[in-house]
């Protein structure tokens, strides 16, 4: 492995967004030592610095392979019950500027709602006099997959293939939702 000068520890470091402390613990490396290196203060043995690239490769790497569900998803769900009205999901929809939610019995997914779904009741024939005033477990679709905060990104999205959101549970609890826009955000 040929490796860049010594001198570029600290432009990789930066750009992983670790702490030279961070670094000093993960290499075995001294905090000093990685400091006066970056620095260009001393001249560091060849094992050192090999020691010192290895450990931002492998945290490179680490950083690409194991993100998790918790580390995407959008923190703030907004949620309806399947009680509510079509007219609310329509108003949430509308005034938060998202095109689909999650909808609950209690603090149980039971379907969902999207703007598409609204969408073709109307091109199927029910007028929005008839929608406003339904309860929206009558036009809900399936609820989203709920898989939890720990579950790789490569499973969540091979998972998104079949559905247009994810939500993210903790112990039971939604603490998440991933859409299609929040994967998008990755690249």
């Amino acid at each position: 492995m040929k490796f860049p000068p010594a001198t570029d520890i600290r432009r990789m470091r930066k750009a992983l967004d670790i702490t030279q402390t961070e670094l000093a613990k993960e290499s075995g490396v001294s905090q000093s030592t990685i400091a006066k290196i970056e620095r260009d203060r001393i001249s560091a043995s060849y094992e050192t610095v090999v020691k010192l690239f290895e450990t931002l490769d492998e945290i490179a790497k680490g950083e690409k392979h194991d993100l998790t569900a918790a580390d995407v998803a959008s923190k703030d769900i907004i949620t309806v019950q399947s009680t509510d009205k079509v007219r609310v999901a329509s108003e949430l929809m509308r005034t938060a500027g998202f095109s689909q939610l999650p909808v609950l019995k209690g603090d149980a997914p039971v379907g969902s709602i999207s703007e598409k779904i609204i969408f073709e009741k109307i091109r199927s024939g029910k007028t929005m006099e008839e929608l406003k005033d339904a309860p929206i477990s009558l036009i809900m679709e399936e609820s989203y997959p709920v898989v939890t905060e720990t579950t790789p990104m490569s499973s969540v999205t091979a998972m998104m293939s079949d559905c247009n959101a994810i939500l993210v549970a903790k112990k039971g609890k939604l603490v998440g939702m991933i859409t299609k826009a929040d994967i998008l955000k990755l690249i």
